[in-house]
């Protein structure tokens, strides 16, 4: 992807699949982003955050390693942090209180998920 849609712009990667997360920081980083992450695990992701003051967006699996991330989710929708999730799960399986989050199911394209994280910056 050619356009810098996310120059400027501090995204937390939480994806536990190797390939998937280096793939995404790697097109995210194209885009124009600094990336935070890819993370892989719940525990060192809500560490992390702690310690981040300056996060604009997250793209978050749904799933990491069998645990959940919406305690993760509900911290960041707390600080105001836009959520895009990136998961292999339907809408259905996520909490209504993601209501205004965007969801892209795997496999979907990686343009379309950067100009979904883009959308999510600029709402």
């Amino acid at each position: 992807m050619g356009d810098l849609l996310l120059q400027g712009y501090r995204v937390l990667v939480v994806e536990d699949e190797y390939l998937i997360a280096k793939e995404l920081c790697g097109e995210l980083e194209l885009a124009g982003a600094e990336v935070i992450g890819p993370i892989g695990h719940l525990a060192t992701a809500l560490a992390q955050i702690s310690e981040e003051s300056d996060i604009h967006a997250a793209v978050l699996d749904v799933n990491l390693r069998g645990n959940d991330v919406f305690s993760l989710a509900d911290l960041l929708v707390e600080r105001g942090v836009p959520l895009v999730f990136y998961t292999g799960y339907d809408n259905a399986a996520l909490r209504a209180g993601y209501a205004g989050s965007s969801v892209c199911l795997k496999p979907v394209s990686l343009d379309v998920l950067i100009r979904e994280v883009h959308k999510a910056v600029k709402a």
